[in-house]
Formats: C-alpha cells, sequence, structure tokens
C-alpha cells in the first residue's frame, strides 16, 4: 500500500512539474521584435529587469486591464520592471494595423509602457518569443485568451504565468513581482 501511494505522489509531482528550471539555449533576451512605431526593440536592452509579457487586444472583455498593467508599470518601472504589451489578433479581438491600436492605447488608456506590433502568438505563426515560452515552460506559457501574462526573471527564464482571468494588480502578480525584484 504504501508502495502504491509512493507511486501516485511521485507521477503527480512528474506530471505537475514546472519548467522554469529548464535548460534554456536562449533567453528572452536573446530575441528581437519590432515595437508598434515599427521601430527594431532588440529584447537585450531590457536585461537585468523583470519582465511581464502580456498579450494584449483592443476589443476583448479584459481589454480594461490596460488601466491595471499601466499602474504596475508606474509602480514598478524604477525597480528594473518593464511591461511588454503583445497586441494580438489571435483571438480575433485586435484592430486592424499598429497605428489604430497605438492611438487606442494612448488615448483610452494613457499607455506609456512598450507596446510591439501587432503579432501572433500562438500555433505555427506565434512569433519566436512566444515559442521559445511554449517549448521552455510548456502549456502553461501558452496564451488561451487575451491578456495572458508571462513573467520573465532577471536571467530572462520564465519564472511563472497567469491566465486572463488574474488581473495585474492582484497580490498574487504582484507579490511576485516583488520578490523577483529583491533577487
Amino acid at each position: 500500500m504504501k508502495f502504491r501511494i509512493y507511486i501516485f505522489i511521485l507521477l503527480i509531482m512528474i506530471f505537475f512539474k514546472n519548467n522554469s528550471s529548464a535548460n534554456y539555449e536562449k533567453t528572452f533576451y536573446d530575441f528581437s521584435i519590432k515595437d508598434i512605431s515599427g521601430n527594431q526593440l532588440n529584447l537585450k536592452e531590457f536585461k537585468n529587469n523583470v519582465i511581464l509579457l502580456v498579450n494584449t487586444a483592443s476589443y476583448c472583455g479584459f481589454t480594461k486591464q490596460y488601466d491595471d498593467l499601466q499602474y504596475i508599470w508606474e509602480k514598478y518601472k524604477n525597480n528594473n520592471f518593464i511591461v511588454l504589451g503583445v497586441p494580438s489578433n489571435s483571438f480575433n479581438q485586435e484592430k486592424k494595423n499598429n497605428e489604430e491600436v497605438k492611438e487606442f492605447c494612448e488615448f483610452n488608456f494613457n499607455i506609456t509602457f512598450p507596446i510591439t506590433e501587432i503579432s501572433d502568438v500562438k500555433g505555427e505563426t506565434a512569433i519566436s518569443i512566444y515559442k521559445w515560452a511554449l517549448e521552455n515552460y510548456g502549456p502553461a506559457a501558452k496564451p488561451k485568451w487575451n491578456f495572458h501574462k508571462i513573467l520573465i526573471n532577471r536571467e530572462g527564464k520564465i519564472a511563472d504565468t497567469y491566465s486572463s482571468l488574474t488581473n495585474p494588480r492582484s497580490k498574487k502578480i504582484t507579490s511576485r513581482i516583488e520578490e523577483l525584484i529583491q533577487e
């Protein structure tokens, strides 16, 4: 009987294993992407910062989280923290072009954190940082919907992920950000 319990516990531990200690060939900082204005954004510029990577959309029920993302950006940006928004039409809820997204974010939410060009975040057409996240962290890194959050530590590795339902200002996210900033 004890042997069965041991096997059961071992199987559960393997099944729910967190991949944050994966053997990364690349880190987040090894990638680049275009920003919302079409300029190349080398993610090495963010080295030694904690990053909250969020796929966003203008026509989503979670779009009001832009306010919360701006809030945590302003709260922690002087402590080596970056919010990086990735507008995406992967769930068919984004505007038609980068200029419209930029105007929408600035006018409606006064966004000042970095935003990339509109990009796919899932499937074969996903941009490289999202393919990298899935490869190194597993299914928890794959956005199931808009405003999925991936928290990157100072080493450029994934520390945690959060669903669209988890508000950026929640204690769950902010306490983890504060912990990573202190490391």
